[in-house]
């Protein structure tokens, strides 16, 4: 991607190393590494994996802990990725009556608190719709390389533009309705509905990057693929069949590897919300 000479966001906040307390693991050993799996680029609630707490006595301590120098790049790389969604999302919702907010991108280490209750590095990158901040451990970005084979720049904004994606339908009022219409869903539904949110943060993905090609020229050859890629990387039916050995896709939350690819394509060649609808295709979002 060409980013080097863009624009860096004042929406960050660098909270790594800073003496939050420990959240108690979400399941040791194979269990945290399928909550990883689930939770990774999904915009999940940490709260909705179950109670998660401060643990006693198990602080950082004052000066918390050093910050690793490599994340540096990273840190910037992202910030001008936030810019450029800042960029991208005002004038698209503006023909809708929506006024676009800048949403806050923190990056930590092992463990964050948030507005939704503590999270951590385990459940991978997260938004928060109370405070309206996407999480990030940056350390996350060499999971999504060396776990599951979804390297490159490309891949990596992918990441923040899913989660930047669930601050859009925040404000879209989608995810309240959402919510809503979940705790009133038997689990199987619920799930599939869950599914259509997630292949539309997908979809929006998409759309900022079709805009930042078109109006700004970001992408590279090959920047595509690792996006498509990063997409199949993370779809349920492959994180199932790599912790479970199996899939079941009644429980799928976020869409199959094959509906996550075609929804960011999708977005990417449209470029419009419309094209976006994810709850109204005709059951193409449903499918398995």
């Amino acid at each position: 991607m060409r980013w080097q000479g863009g624009r860096r966001s004042s929406n960050i906040e660098d909270r790594r190393g800073m003496g939050v307390g420990r959240p108690l693991a979400v399941g040791g050993g194979a269990a945290g590494i399928v909550v990883a799996l689930l939770m990774m680029l999904l915009g999940g609630d940490p709260s909705s994996v179950g109670p998660v707490s401060p643990s006693g006595g198990g602080g950082y301590g004052g000066s918390g802990q050093p910050v690793d120098p490599a994340q540096e790049g990273l840190k910037d790389f992202v910030s001008v990725i936030l810019a450029d969604t800042e960029d991208t999302w005002p004038a698209l919702l503006e023909p809708h009556g929506v006024r676009y907010v800048n949403p806050r991108l923190v990056v930590f280490s092992d463990a964050v608190e948030s507005g939704c209750g503590m999270g951590e590095s385990a459940m991978g990158p997260f938004y928060c719709p109370m405070d309206q901040r996407v999480y990030l451990d940056l350390s996350f970005f060499n999971e999504l390389d060396r776990r599951f084979g979804a390297p490159g720049d490309f891949a990596e904004a992918y990441v923040v533009a899913h989660e930047v994606g669930h601050h859009v339908q925040n404000l879209l009022g989608i995810s309240e309705r959402v919510h809503s219409m979940r705790s009133r869903m038997r689990e199987a539904d619920a799930n599939a509905l869950s599914v259509l949110q997630e292949l539309q943060a997908d979809c929006f993905a998409g759309i900022w990057a079709h805009h930042a090609q078109k109006q700004r020229t970001l992408l590279e050859q090959g920047d595509v693929e690792e996006g498509l890629a990063a997409a199949s990387a993370i779809g349920d039916d492959t994180l199932q069949r790599q912790a479970r050995g199996r899939v079941v896709p009644e429980s799928f939350t976020h869409g199959s590897s094959a509906q996550r690819v075609e929804w960011f394509r999708r977005g990417l060649e449209q470029g419009t919300l419309e094209a976006c609808d994810t709850f109204n295709a005709e059951g193409r979002g449903r499918r398995r």
